[in-house]
């Protein structure tokens, strides 16, 4: 049974890389066909184009793998049904669910890679696709460091420790430098919230510096016309879905401990945490339509079905994602339901397998 392990992992490992390359590969130009309506503005040149869609590479892998799975799979199946192996097989005394478990083997070894790259990589090469992107587009220089996030608009330097997850920003200090480069006005808020289009600061303190003294002043709250420009926001807040297992779960602790809304993260969080999940049924709907309905269908055929599931799973899941978050349903709910429902579909059609 390990010979079987072995060729049928390949075959549906090589399938699924072939899908994902091609799914990968639509995603992109479409991506870069949206992305050239910005070229010229501001420094975005094609080479950073290129750079962007190139960080963007991890989390699309991330994204389209589960259709790349069920693609990949009911193709490389349906072909070795069309040569009668699946059949061959059978006639072996090998069960449908034996040539299932082989599946699942394969599917699980491609998982443990396509998590890594989406808890580790994915979340970082978003963030400074993100970053590099608005820079070039606003002119404004930025960049991350240990000491947070830097920015600068003219003589004005702002250095933001911590982005929160409600979209505030936490111990933000602004350096504005006079005509002769020397140290003008030293600012310090305590949290930052974008309103309008300018901004609320919080339990600020504002030094300004003379040639004769320093004279500091406490607000309790100031509004700042100009801390970042609006397309900035894009950079310093992170959107759930870009976010680390890890930092799903700080930020959930954070905003319940809070008093905050945290649906949205939490949702994202299971969604997460659940995402092999949706990958392996996946890849288990393939193997009783190939045996059932689509046993003798061409290879056109299985992707057209293989197609419309990909797009309806991913359409339902969207959409009790959403639903959910009205209706208050648990987000733990809504990011597994998806997957039972279609698991449910598959064992169904798997009792009808002769």
């Amino acid at each position: 049974m390990n010979i079987l392990d072995r060729y049928l992992g390949r075959t549906v490992i090589a399938g699924t890389l072939m899908a994902l390359f091609i799914l990968l590969a639509v995603d992109l130009f479409f991506a870069f066909v949206n992305e050239i309506q910005e070229l010229g503005k501001g420094q975005y040149r094609i080479g950073d184009i290129f750079a962007y869609l190139g960080l963007t590479v991890p989390r699309r892998i991330h994204e389209t793998f589960p259709m790349a799975a069920l693609l990949g799979s009911l193709l490389s199946l349906g072909t070795l049904a069309s040569g009668s192996e699946l059949i061959a097989m059978r006639a072996a005394g090998i069960s449908v669910l034996r040539i299932a478990l082989s599946v699942l083997k394969a599917g699980l070894i491609m998982l443990v890679v396509v998590a890594a790259i989406g808890e580790w990589l994915a979340p970082w090469g978003e963030q400074v696709a993100q970053q590099r992107r608005t820079q070039a587009q606003s002119e404004t220089i930025t960049f991350r460091s240990e000491h947070g996030f830097w920015a600068r608009e003219g003589r004005r330097f702002i250095n933001i420790k911590q982005v929160l997850p409600d979209r505030r920003l936490a111990d933000v200090e602004v350096y504005e430098l006079n005509g002769d480069g020397g140290l003008d006005v030293l600012m310090r808020a305590q949290f930052a919230e974008h309103v309008g289009d300018g901004w609320l600061l919080r339990g600020v303190q504002r030094g300004d510096i003379d040639d004769r003294a320093l004279s500091v002043t406490q607000a309790e709250s100031l509004e700042w016309p100009s801390l970042l420009s609006p397309e900035l926001l894009n950079v310093v807040t992170i959107d759930p879905d870009d976010l680390s297992a890890r930092d799903l779960r700080r930020y959930v602790r954070y905003m319940r401990d809070n008093g905050l809304e945290a649906e949205p993260y939490e949702l994202a969080f299971w969604r997460r945490i659940t995402a092999p999940f949706s990958a392996l049924v996946m890849l288990f709907l393939s193997i009783p339509f190939v045996f059932g309905p689509l046993r003798s269908a061409g290879t056109g055929q299985r992707l057209v079905w293989g197609v419309l599931t990909g797009v309806a799973f991913f359409l339902l899941n969207r959409t009790v994602g959403h639903t959910g978050q009205v209706y208050g349903v648990p987000p733990l709910l809504s990011a597994v339901l998806p997957s039972l429902l279609f698991f449910a579909g598959g064992l169904w059609v798997m009792r009808r397998v002769r």
